[in-house]
């Protein structure tokens, strides 16, 4: 079908109708789209969807739910606008349209705007710029995607919070985090408790850091066997050193006696 007009409201074949490669959302609630399809199939559909030209065919810019409720609803012909939005252009209002949608995952966010970023070779301020935001605001919700496919997923599955991922984030191995995803699901945790369980843990690699780089001293003959080779090496070169060792019941005691003239003239001082 030939279209003119592109700000006219055409009927187009559902299935000529490509999805967007640049849909951030992944996960579509099945209760929403059935009730939306329900709804579609009393009223019809009262928004059209937005589409470009796409070879033979057409892909989606905007409407992923309204088009999946079509679908579902038996629909063979749909509503559209057929528009000639570029790749940018069109990956940008798929974004924005569903960041306007309460329920965006805020992982699909993320990974919606990490797209716009690497796709379309951007930076982040221009991608606040387009979208409404501040650039902390986009950096922060970047630094969300840190965590491994592994752990979004639990943290999805489980229906953890925005502020549970961010308070993970904290956590710098991933076998140490993924071990506090679990935790905190297994217990059923809430942010508060998430960001103390976060907390100890940290406190804990600390201590166990602190520990590691603090010498061990199992044996303090070690430290005899070491003087003694040092003053066998001061009297090879010729220097009479000695050594005085002595006992009591509450101290073991080494003096090293170095005769002065010897010391004095063990070489020049340095300039």
């Amino acid at each position: 079908m030939l279209i003119k007009d592109k700000k006219k409201v055409v009927e187009l074949a559902v299935d000529a109708i490509a999805p967007n490669p640049a849909q951030p959302r992944r996960i579509f609630g099945e209760k929403e789209l059935r009730a939306l399809s329900a709804s579609i199939r009393v009223n019809g559909l009262l928004q059209p969807v937005v589409v470009r030209r796409n070879g033979t065919g057409y892909e989606l810019v905007a409407g992923e739910r309204r088009l999946r409720a079509c679908k579902l609803a038996g629909l063979d012909r749909i509503p559209c606008i057929v528009s000639e939005y570029s790749d940018y252009k069109s990956a940008v209002l798929s974004l924005t349209e569903n960041l306007h949608r309460q329920d965006l995952h805020f992982f699909e966010e993320a990974e919606g705007i990490k797209h716009l970023i690497d796709v379309w070779g951007i930076t982040q301020e221009e991608a606040a710029y387009r979208l409404g935001r501040s650039q902390p605001a986009i950096a922060n919700k970047l630094r969300l995607l840190r965590l491994s496919e592994a752990e979004r997923g639990l943290i999805t599955e489980a229906g953890l919070t925005e502020r549970h991922a961010r308070a993970f984030l904290r956590i710098n191995t991933s076998p140490a985090r993924m071990k506090a995803i679990e935790t905190v699901i297994k217990k059923e945790m809430n942010v508060r408790q998430t960001e103390q369980l976060v907390d100890d843990i940290n406190d804990k690699k600390h201590d166990m850091s602190k520990q590691k780089n603090t010498p061990v001293i199992k044996d303090v003959r070690i430290f005899f066997n070491t003087i003694a080779h040092a003053v066998k090496t001061m009297q090879l070169g010729g220097i009479d050193a000695q050594t005085l060792n002595s006992e009591t019941d509450e101290y073991i005691e080494c003096i090293v006696r170095i005769p002065k003239a010897k010391a004095d003239a063990g070489g020049k001082k340095p300039a």
